[in-house]
């Protein structure tokens, strides 16, 4: 089943934190590319329901979008695509 991409995501940056781990840790990398695909296509990840709404809305609207992903043992990433789409930017929640 092929998803499609609601909005454009701009350049995706990591914050120096995910680039380390991604560098290091080759499951946490497969984690964060996933991710960012599951951001594109809509799957909002590990988010309250009305902040999923806020999201769906914002795609429409040309708003931020914010996603979270949670796969344990790994930590937990939000992965943010600005209003005006020209970047997304993947961090941990505490570098926000």
């Amino acid at each position: 089943m092929v998803t499609k991409i609601l909005f454009q995501t701009g350049k995706t940056v990591l914050t120096r934190g995910v680039n380390d781990l991604v560098a290091e840790n080759t499951e946490f990398a497969k984690f964060v590319l996933k991710s960012l695909g599951r951001h594109a296509t809509g799957d909002w990840g590990d988010l309250h329901q009305e902040d999923k709404d806020a999201n769906t809305a914002a795609v429409v609207e040309g708003d931020r979008i914010l996603s979270a992903y949670e796969l344990k043992p790994l930590p937990k990433i939000w992965i943010i695509t600005e209003a005006d789409r020209s970047s997304t930017c993947v961090l941990f929640p505490d570098e926000y």
